[in-house]
């Protein structure tokens, strides 16, 4: 088995049906990493990636990894090669994980070549996803109604809804900088909190604990908690803990920023 560094030193290109082996492996390795990075479950990925496969005539495995996936093909006259491609952070994004996974219906119900399969998937990982603006207020109305949920008061709710807004704007600022997603957590966390403590400093409402509690909920980690306990039940441990720890590193960032706000804003009281 070789790897998809040294493959074209070491092998020669392998045919089925006009499809070489090397050139599909290396659409599926990077596809599975797209789709890793968008925050696909191992069922999923294992589940495209094959179907795309078949389609072509060839068999798939899939090794999900951390920080690399790795695609093995295998073809009818016992040839087998292995691709390897880097994760790609491209964070949880569900349109994209919903286009990724329709690509591969289309090529096995559209009979698409390959070339017409890689020209959509360029397109759809090239383009933008999601209107800033509308996620920016529609996670802060969330969170304010997260804070309502929890006893807070109208002040409390408003209060709650500009310090989310100003959180997750830095928040996808930080992210198009491409900042440590630790760093991004703690500071977004800290400033949120800082903001919703107004209702404390300023005597806003009645409940200004359950402001500053719920301003950054926003922030909570809950797709990787999720993967991470579907990823366990598929028997995929090696990228369930991987998740997990990711998703409780993130918990203990977004907390430190919350304590570390408390405290300072204590201290201004």
């Amino acid at each position: 088995m070789t790897t998809m560094t040294d493959f074209d030193t070491e092998c020669e290109d392998v045919s089925f049906s006009g499809i070489t082996m090397d050139t599909l492996g290396r659409f599926l390795a990077e596809y599975s990493a797209w789709l890793w990075g968008s925050g696909a479950t191992c069922v999923r990925i294992d589940k495209n990636v094959s179907r795309i496969a078949m389609t072509y005539g060839y068999m798939a495995d899939v090794a999900v990894m951390p920080r690399h996936v790795t695609v093995c093909l295998s073809d009818e006259g016992g040839n087998v090669h292995t691709y390897t491609q880097r994760v790609v952070r491209a964070g949880i994004n569900f349109d994209l994980n919903t286009e990724l996974s329709a690509l591969s219906w289309s090529i096995r119900d559209g009979k698409l070549s390959l070339d017409d399969a890689e020209k959509r998937f360029r397109t759809i990982v090239g383009q933008p996803y999601g209107n800033n603006f509308n996620i920016l207020w529609l996670t802060s109305l969330a969170n304010a109604s997260f804070c309502r949920l929890f006893g807070g008061d109208a002040a409390a709710m408003g209060v709650v809804f500009f310090a989310t807004a100003a959180g997750y704007f830095l928040k996808q600022r930080f992210l198009r900088e491409k900042m440590d997603i630790r760093v991004i957590f703690f500071l977004c966390a800290f400033i949120s909190a800082s903001l919703a403590s107004g209702c404390g400093l300023f005597g806003w409402g009645a409940t200004p604990g359950v402001a500053v509690a719920t301003s950054v909920l926003y922030l909570i980690p809950g797709v990787p908690y999720i993967n991470a306990a579907s990823d366990m039940l598929a028997s995929h441990y090696l990228c369930s803990f991987s998740r997990f720890a990711d998703a409780v590193i993130l918990t203990a960032s977004l907390s430190l920023g919350l304590l570390t706000s408390i405290t300072v804003m204590n201290n201004c009281l």
